[in-house]
């Protein structure tokens, strides 16, 4: 499956192409804004990014939204206004702090926010200026989501890679490759990757989650090999066996059994909440994270959990 996106930013099939000498991102002026933001937005959204060199947070903010502008490859464009130096704009448009940002869209401003925000927050905002419409990036890292999803870990691979080798710290990505490793059982070649992360990737929220799957799939491996079978005749004969139906949890998530995991997990919470220090809630906690907290299994889970809980 081809990556529908390139490094040289050309807008994808159906994307709103640049004008005759136009720029994705440019700076502008009180003598080009009519042109470079008014105008333009007749025919493709615009992001007014307000800032100022003596702005901290605008030090942070303006590259992050550069950044999501150019992965929608000319579908949006960008527009920065120095405030010092075009303070007549700045007034026109009531900016009382910076950063502050407008999305404009057929000559108006239909859209703003001021201060810093999370780049989920800026990625909701580029995409509600677009009218709703994701990335060709986004569409890229959601089939290899459904690749991965399927078993079809080469597709999901190779459009992992392929966005890494242009965006070498877009989580999804990151977290897609952890999980492919973790399916084809590249365990060693994951804990090397994660190792190489800096603090800010790892605690994004995929790659968090992606962590906490690869920690699950270690611990599995790490505990003696052993038929699953064994482990229903043997509680079948000490059902409270806690420690055997934990150490059956565990090779249940091993093997990809997240749901039946989470059966046996819940059962310990029913039989003994408090056994070794809550180790069966502790343990549904990080399968709830690296399923991801929309996850059907998660879902179902947390409310088992609950009930016993509060019951």
């Amino acid at each position: 499956m081809a990556l529908i996106m390139d490094p040289t930013n050309q807008p994808a099939p159906g994307a709103a192409a640049p004008s005759a000498g136009g720029d994705i991102i440019k700076d502008s002026n009180e003598q080009a804004f009519m042109t470079d933001v008014i105008e333009m937005s007749m025919t493709v959204p615009v992001i007014v990014d307000f800032w100022a060199p003596w702005c901290g947070p605008c030090k942070t903010l303006g590259p992050m939204l550069e950044k999501i502008v150019r992965e929608q490859q000319g579908a949006v464009r960008m527009v920065k206004v120095n405030v010092d130096e075009n303070q007549q704009i700045a007034g026109q448009l009531r900016v009382q702090s910076i950063p502050t940002v407008y999305a404009f869209s057929q000559g108006q401003p239909v859209d703003a926010f001021q201060g810093a925000l999370p780049e989920s927050e800026l990625r909701a905002f580029v995409k509600k200026a677009m009218g709703g419409q994701g990335s060709p990036l986004d569409a890229a890292l959601d089939k290899a989501d459904e690749a991965l999803a399927t078993g079809d870990v080469e597709t999901a691979s190779a459009v992992y890679q392929e966005i890494l080798s242009m965006d070498t710290a877009n989580g999804r990505a990151i977290a897609g490759t952890l999980r492919v490793a973790i399916m084809t059982e590249d365990l060693a070649g994951a804990r090397e990757f994660v190792d190489s992360l800096d603090v800010a990737t790892i605690s994004l929220p995929e790659v968090s989650a992606a962590i906490t799957a690869l920690e699950l799939a270690e611990q599995a491996n790490a505990g003696p090999a052993s038929d699953l079978s064994s482990f229903v005749s043997g509680l079948e004969a000490e059902p409270d066996n806690h420690q055997m139906r934990f150490d059956y949890a565990i090779a249940l998530t091993g093997d990809g059994m997240h749901a039946d995991a989470v059966d046996q997990l819940i059962d310990i919470m029913r039989r003994d909440r408090t056994w070794n220090d809550g180790a069966a809630k502790a343990q549904l906690l990080k399968i709830f994270e690296s399923l991801g907290f929309s996850d059907p299994i998660a879902a179902a889970g947390r409310k088992k959990m609950s009930t016993v809980l509060f019951s």
